[in-house]
This record gives C-alpha cells, structure tokens and sequence, in this order.
C-alpha cells in the first residue's frame, strides 16, 4: 500500500496497481464475510458489473476460506431490453466472473427483459426488503455515478428502493471506454438500478476503483462538497466504507492532500 488517507468517514487506500488493489480488497471484503458470518448463519451480498471490479473479483474467487454457501448475492443494476445472452449484460458479467464459479446459497438477478420493468422494481425491491445487505461492493463511475445513480437523477434522499432511469452521455460514453460496446449507439438508454438509499442502507462497503480513467472521479469524490452532483460523495457520510485506488486514480489529487 502506497498510503492511506481519510477523508470525513471514508477510509482510502491507495495502491502501486490494479493487481494488487484487486488482491487488499478481496483480503478485506473476505475477513468482513467471515467476521459477520460468525454472527449470522447468512449474509446478503451485493456486487457491481464492471471491468473496474475485474482483480478484485478474481482474487475473491480465488479465495477458498469464504464460506459461500451462507452468503445470498445481488447485482446492483441492469441495462434495459439487451439481448438475453448479451455479454455486455450485467447480469451476464457476473455470471462469468462469479456467480457461477463458487457455491453460492442463492443468487438474485435483476431482469432488463420483462415485460413489466415496474413490476421488476417492485419484485427486487421485495426482495432486498426481505433480505437487508450487510455488504456492497462496488466501484465510481467517471461521472461519479454510483450503480446508475448519474448525477441528474441521483438523489440522497430517493423513497424508492429499485427504479428506472435513463443515463447520461458520460456515463454511456464510459461503456465505450470500458470496451464494453464498440460505439456509442450501441449503448442502451435506459437501465434498472438499485437507488443510493438502497445502497448506503448496507452496514459495510468496499468501492473499488483503479484506472486513469476514474482519476477525476477519485478527485472529485475526495474533494467535492457532499451533493447530488458528485453522487460518489454521500461515501464520505457513511459510517463503514473503505475505498480502494491505485496510482492512475489517485493521479490527479495533489500530494499535499492527506
């Protein structure tokens, strides 16, 4: 680890690379696992879709120790009307980089196909009201979004749980960047996602977030008043977050910022 800082209620851990970013976060998201899982015969789990979260995810799988059969997983949102077996599909993302690679006691899709999009709100919702999270693990977007929370939809203080919202150019832009779609068009408009409330309702986070591309994310998160406009900031409230970047992300805070 390079350094550690704190800002507000966030705990920020700044790393040389991806790799082991990757490796500290799954060391820590599995000592939390096993510490609550010897409270609590079962755990509930979300997890975000994103080339960002790949060495992370990799090591977690990695990872014999965790018990998975006590812990129930979720994803955090969903693009609306891909193709069922789209690769670029969040759903599929962590299919292939998790859900299907380790035995967990249940895992639970959001569904961008139905034919009722508000009655899969309301059916997720249920769900994650049954089934509290105790864990997310998540990453920042480049707009500072968190699951599709973009900045002009973003609300701190959302009474839904699970809702429908169009994204914005940047963040469609970064699916490009990502390498997920090959060109903008190809990005769909609409999307389910898991509200910020829904989010900052679990007692532990980990946000993982390597890459230049997200250094002006870092940046503003880290220095930004707290706002919709940054949504990435409500993580500098939260009483248990831990956020993992390595040098490209933290490329662009200045060195005097501790």
């Amino acid at each position: 680890m390079l350094k550690r800082i704190k800002k507000d209620k966030l705990d920020v851990l700044v790393f040389e690379n991806r790799q082991s970013l990757g490796l500290a976060a799954s060391k820590s998201v599995s000592a939390k696992f096993k510490e609550l899982l010897a409270i609590k015969p079962a755990i509930n789990v979300i997890f975000a879709a994103a080339p960002s979260q790949n060495e992370f995810l990799a090591a977690l799988v990695a990872d014999q120790t965790i018990k998975w059969d006590r812990i129930n997983a979720f994803h955090m949102d969903e693009y609306l009307g891909l193709p069922a077996d789209a690769p670029q599909g969040f759903g599929n993302f962590l299919k292939a980089k998790l859900f299907t690679l380790v035995p967990f006691a249940s895992v639970n899709y959001l569904n961008g196909n139905v034919a009722s999009f508000k009655d899969e709100c309301r059916r997720y919702s249920d769900l994650l009201l049954n089934n509290p999270p105790d864990v997310v693990c998540m990453g920042i977007g480049e707009n500072t979004h968190i699951a599709f929370n973009d900045p002009h939809i973003a609300d701190f203080n959302d009474p839904e749980t699970v809702k429908i919202v169009n994204l914005d150019l940047a963040c469609r832009q970064q699916q490009v960047n990502d390498g997920c779609f090959n060109t903008l068009s190809e990005v769909p408009e609409f999307a389910l996602t898991l509200t910020i409330p829904a989010l900052i309702s679990a007692p532990y986070i980990f946000c993982m977030v390597p890459g230049k591309n997200k250094a002006a994310a870092v940046t503003h998160t880290l220095t930004k008043p707290v706002s919709e406009t940054y949504p990435s900031t409500i993580l500098t409230t939260h009483n248990a977050t831990m956020l993992f970047i390595d040098a490209d992300s933290y490329s662009q805070l200045s060195e005097q910022y501790v």
